[in-house]
């Protein structure tokens, strides 16, 4: 007869991972894979929205012994950090917006002539494209290029270049030039008539908002929930059993990041959670802010 399956419990903690040294980088990824496989209960992923390698656990001290594993076992030396925040934007609003790209050097110039409307889409609908050009204004070889522009000023975003989403973008009017006209002027005036209209368009911040189940001691409850609303989190509801209680709530990643050791604090060890992706929110203005601020230095810090 054949056994069930073993279930693991979801991880609570994660943390971006990276090589020390050259030499590490190169043995970093079978050396996790191995750990991965030796404890189940240890998930790796790469986050495709910040590029980070994310090695996740029960608790900062699995991670952290995972870490030290590895480099007893197979010599790699790795650091551990908060993941980047995998923040989105979005607009709210439609508007249009056009750019000509002309530049003129010796023999054939650039020309093209773009123009696009942007209106948001229900939340977690992703990106969509349409042509509604009519008559040839856009030749219809440089339609695809105009997509391609289009999806590439999606993942610089217009704020805090986080990635946009939940948004369409139509082709409506444009126009070429039998000589100067090709694929990389139409590619780039489609991509600035996007951040054109995406800024016209009342942009905002998404954040990703997280599920949580926490059983605590019921004399903790108090404070776990004062916590929980000093963190923007909304409590759903509460389910006691003996002398412990379970409460569920949404929270903003962001804010509940380093979890682990604020419930460890607050329950003397005695609590626990789990904590599952639920949704993509608006970011609030004032918090917004904070992050576009912050994302500017970081710009300015790297071309320093």
């Amino acid at each position: 007869m054949a056994m069930p399956a073993i279930s693991f419990p979801e991880p609570a903690f994660s943390a971006a991972v990276s090589p020390k040294t050259k030499v590490d980088l190169d043995k970093m990824g079978p050396a996790l894979q191995r750990i991965v496989e030796e404890d189940p209960s240890l998930r790796l992923e790469r986050n495709p929205d910040t590029g980070e390698t994310v090695l996740s656990g029960l608790g900062d001290s699995h991670v952290e012994v995972a870490l030290e594993k590895i480099r007893r076992k197979f010599g790699v030396e790795l650091e551990m950090a908060m993941p980047k925040v995998p923040y989105k934007e979005t607009v709210t609003a439609k508007a249009q917006a056009e750019y000509t790209h002309r530049k003129q050097t010796g023999g054939h110039g650039q020309f093209a002539r773009v123009a696009i409307e942007v209106e948001p889409l229900p939340r977690g609908e992703g990106f969509q494209f349409q042509n509604k050009t009519v008559g040839g204004v856009v030749p219809k070889q440089y339609v695809g290029s105009v997509d391609k522009g289009v999806h590439e000023a999606l993942l610089e975003g217009v704020l805090a270049r986080y990635p946009l989403t939940d948004m369409k973008a139509t082709l409506f009017d444009g126009k070429d030039h039998p000589v100067d006209s090709s694929d990389i002027a139409f590619k780039i005036a489609a991509s600035m008539a996007l951040k054109k209209g995406a800024l016209d368009a009342q942009p905002v911040l998404l954040e990703p908002i997280m599920n949580m189940r926490i059983t605590v001691p019921e004399a903790n409850t108090g404070d776990i929930i004062s916590d929980l609303n000093g963190k923007r989190a909304r409590v759903l509801g509460m389910i006691p059993y003996g002398t412990m209680t379970t409460i569920e709530a949404q929270a903003p990643l962001a804010e509940v990041q380093r979890y682990a050791a604020d419930i460890r604090s607050m329950t003397q060890g005695r609590g626990h959670y789990s904590m599952t992706y639920s949704h993509y929110e608006e970011v609030p203005q004032h918090v917004a802010q904070r992050i576009i601020e912050a994302s500017q230095k970081e710009r300015e810090a790297a071309r320093a």
